[in-house]
């Protein structure tokens, strides 16, 4: 037993010296919004790394050191292209070298399915692929978002198939990713890692890992409570930004403008935070995750009532945002129906490129099928590409005087800095603003229905 105790703390120790000689090989599958910034904040602190992905178009990008994400320059990953024999990063999608890795990372999305049940096809191919090239001394870290479980009951299973053993020949984790994307005052280094490990030597490794590349990490006794953590945070938002999306409706109705309402409250120094009302819910996060625990809580017989109804509130907001469309359009004696509309920012948040569950891809959905003709504008998406669920075959529409001024109504669905109020407010015959953009009407508030 003493031998077998030594064999094992010398293979942890091993892997754990490797990582803090930045000698360890990390590999990254999954190299999307959440898959490349950890990639690159692992080549700054000095590690190689390999990322794993399934489409070689990003692949073939990547490898020629050009970002695909706007926020994120070139120049940041150029530098760090792996030559011949050399040390840096590299791009593949050859799952066969995953057992090259010491660090093996998963990123990959975890979507919903039509029925709002998790989509766990991602995570079990990935799964799948590691348990083929899986070999003794790796750790496994989970990033992608998850009910509490998956990391214990759906990927163990297959790590452990071969005759392996955690936290004796192999090292598990979960440490929920924690990405803003745009967000320019923390980013991956600086915002505190959670990591659980589904042994105490799983959690030492990981903690290891992570301290190498983040300025603080938070450690909890299991998966499933750092698996929990991460869908706390973003059915918080979920729910908070589902009351102010609901007060919006009411006091639309009431003649309240819910934008000075929140204003005002936000002076209250204690015991309120702020969230703003929009035209739905957007990004990988906070539209999903929720979602996960509810469908997980029918297990345990449980309704998890709260997070339907900020659900149900949320999900409707683009077809309040079509009806006011409709209302303001009538008014002028204008139908919907052949009505040209130009919708603002197709990115589910200011200043992105990032359209993940985008309402805007919802709104230019239901505007069509009313039969109005949509085009949209969005600086940092030039052409529309193919989502999982929508097929925007569109392109952005350039804003000039002209185009501007040539539609019936302009649908502001995201509040880009580079959006010019007073221009939109001056040029064009009938704004819809979604985002509170235009907060002076001046001489044209005739022009201006909030939604």
């Amino acid at each position: 037993m003493e031998g077998l105790m030594l064999s094992v703390l010398s293979l942890k120790e091993k892997l754990i010296s490797r990582i803090r000689a930045k000698e360890a090989d990390i590999g990254i599958i999954g190299v999307g919004y959440v898959g490349l910034p950890l990639a690159l904040h692992f080549l700054e602190a000095g590690f190689s790394v390999t990322g794993f992905d399934i489409d070689s178009e990003k692949v073939n990008r990547l490898n020629k050191g050009e970002s695909y994400i706007r926020h994120i320059p070139s120049s940041r990953l150029i530098r760090f292209i792996r030559l011949k024999n050399s040390r840096g990063f590299v791009a593949t999608t050859d799952m066969g070298r995953i057992s090259e890795m010491d660090a093996i990372l998963i990123c990959v999305p975890t979507p919903l399915t039509n029925k709002r049940e998790p989509d766990m096809q991602y995570i079990e191919n990935t799964g799948k692929d590691i348990a083929k090239n899986l070999r003794v001394g790796q750790l496994i870290s989970v990033e992608s978002t998850t009910y509490p479980g998956t990391t214990r009951e759906l990927l163990l299973p297959l790590f452990e198939s071969d005759g392996l053993e955690v936290g004796k020949d192999f090292y598990l984790i979960y440490s929920p990713e924690r990405e803003d994307p745009g967000n320019k005052k923390y980013n991956t280094k600086t915002i505190p890692k959670v990591v659980g490990g589904i042994t105490k030597d799983c959690l030492e490794v990981g903690v290891a890992l992570y301290s190498s590349i983040v300025e603080e990490v938070v450690s909890v006794s299991t998966t499933e409570v750092a698996e929990a953590t991460k869908l706390l945070e973003n059915i918080y938002r979920a729910v908070n930004i589902a009351l102010v999306n609901e007060l919006k409706t009411l006091f639309d109705r009431m003649g309240i403008d819910i934008w000075e309402v929140i204003e005002a409250a936000k002076t209250k120094p204690f015991g309120f935070q702020t969230f703003f009302p929009g035209p739905g819910l957007g990004g990988h996060c906070i539209p999903i995750d929720p979602f996960y625990l509810t469908w997980k809580a029918r297990e345990y017989d449980f309704s998890t009532r709260f997070i339907e109804l900020a659900g149900e509130i949320n999900t409707n907001m683009p077809y309040y945002v079509v009806q006011k469309t409709i209302d303001a359009l009538n008014e002028r004696g204008r139908s919907i129906k052949n009505a040209r509309i130009l919708l603002l920012g197709l990115a589910y948040k200011k200043d992105v490129d990032d359209l993940r569950e985008s309402p805007s891809l919802r709104l230019i959905e239901l505007l069509e099928e009313k039969g109005a003709i949509v085009d949209y504008n969005d600086p940092y998406i030039p052409k529309a590409p193919k989502t999982r669920r929508h097929r925007i075959e569109k392109h952005s529409v350039e804003l000039t005087v002209e185009n501007v001024s040539r539609y019936d109504c302009v649908v502001i669905s995201t509040d880009h800095t580079e959006y010019d109020p007073d221009f939109i407010l001056k040029h064009s015959n009938l704004v819809i603003d979604t985002r509170n953009l235009i907060k002076n009407y001046g001489d044209y508030p005739e022009k201006v229905k909030r939604a």
